[in-house]
């Protein structure tokens, strides 16, 4: 303006306009911010110019780029800020695969591997194996020879039957770790050794055991706060951890030579059931070959040739045991726990009574 003759040079104005020095009231001067009339200093002046807001301009070409328009405070609020993650894709499609065997990979993984190989049309049994055989060979020769030295000395290839019986049969129906009742199974086992060194090696020590620990099984599992089912299902698997590691003493209450021939005759069975034969063939093979070490063995006890049907006798338990140990597609621990004690154990029974009645 060209009333202000003196008025200091101003900068270039990127707005386009000028700035305007303050208006005063008339009749009066304007109210500084010290109190003062009216502007002694220009730059004070030039601080308190009254600022213009408007569109942005473009130096260049001039052109009027329109401000962006502000967002809705709530929905800025619920913008993410991050790309959405992809949701998680079902099992079996493009997910990494779960740490499971190959038949429950490409499906439901609730589905055992013994109800996929059904499905499939393959078989859900799996053997032992020879290296399982062998192991099993090896106690029982130990029974058998740790049984003509005494009674003592039984008990030591003994007590390792009992706690692998009752391990190998919790792994056997998927409950591990149970060291509950592997430790309770175990337990009973000893009770029944106890009871029959105490007792003069009398059955009834291993009756009367069983059926305290069934009691104290079926106790232990109402104070459980587990699911009905699932309580009943560790009911039963302690029951029978228990009560085969329990029947494995009937070594114990056998007559020495009945343990020799009957241990013998299990080794034998055994490593001729993992030789690679159809199935009925080795059964066949199994027995026969039972039968015939019986035989050998009676020779060397009081037995003689009727240790061919105690070794028969003994054999066929301790194919059922091994049968048993192959079920539901089991793991290799399982083939080297149960594998290895069922036909041992199960053998055990007969081993008693045929002994008894072949005296």
């Amino acid at each position: 303006m060209n009333d202000q003759p003196n008025r200091p040079h101003q900068p270039y104005d990127p707005y386009g306009q000028q700035p305007q020095a303050p208006q005063a009231w008339p009749g009066q001067g304007y109210q500084g911010h010290q109190g003062h009339q009216g502007y002694e200093d220009p730059q004070a002046a030039q601080q308190y110019t009254q600022q213009w807001q408007g569109q942005t301009w473009e130096t260049q070409n001039h052109q009027a780029v329109p401000s962006a328009q502000a967002p809705d405070p709530e929905t800025a609020i619920l913008t993410p800020q991050s790309p959405p993650r992809r949701p998680a894709a079902p099992a079996g499609a493009d997910a990494p695969a779960p740490g499971y065997g190959p038949a429950t990979v490409g499906g439901n993984t609730r589905v055992t591997d013994a109800q996929r190989a059904r499905a499939e049309g393959r078989s859900p049994i799996i053997e032992p194996g020879m290296q399982p055989a062998a192991l099993t060979a090896l106690l029982g020769l130990l029974l058998a020879g740790a049984a003509a030295v005494g009674t003592y000395a039984l008990l030591v290839p003994l007590v390792v039957l009992q706690a692998v019986t009752a391990a190998g049969w919790f792994r056997l129906n998927g409950m591990w770790p149970a060291r509950q009742g592997i430790a309770l199974g175990f337990a009973g086992a000893l009770a029944a050794d106890a009871a029959l060194l105490a007792s003069g090696r009398s059955p009834s020590a291993i009756l009367g055991t069983l059926g305290v620990w069934v009691l104290l099984a079926l106790v232990l599992q109402l104070r459980s706060h587990a699911d009905p089912d699932e309580r009943m299902y560790g009911l039963m698997a302690t029951v029978a951890a228990s009560a085969l590691a329990i029947v494995a003493g009937g070594y114990l209450a056998a007559a020495a030579d009945a343990v020799t021939v009957g241990a013998v005759a299990v080794a034998v069975a055994v490593l001729a059931r993992a030789l690679p034969l159809p199935t009925p063939a080795s059964v066949v093979v199994s027995l026969l070959a039972a039968a015939g070490g019986g035989i050998a063995a009676g020779q060397v006890t009081d037995l003689g040739t009727s240790g061919a049907l105690l070794g028969a006798g003994a054999a066929a338990c301790a194919l059922i045991g091994h049968r048993v140990a192959s079920y539901d597609y089991p793991s290799r621990f399982v083939h080297f726990t149960a594998g290895v004690a069922l036909p041992l154990a199960a053998a055990a029974p007969a081993v008693y009574v045929l002994g008894r009645a072949l005296a």
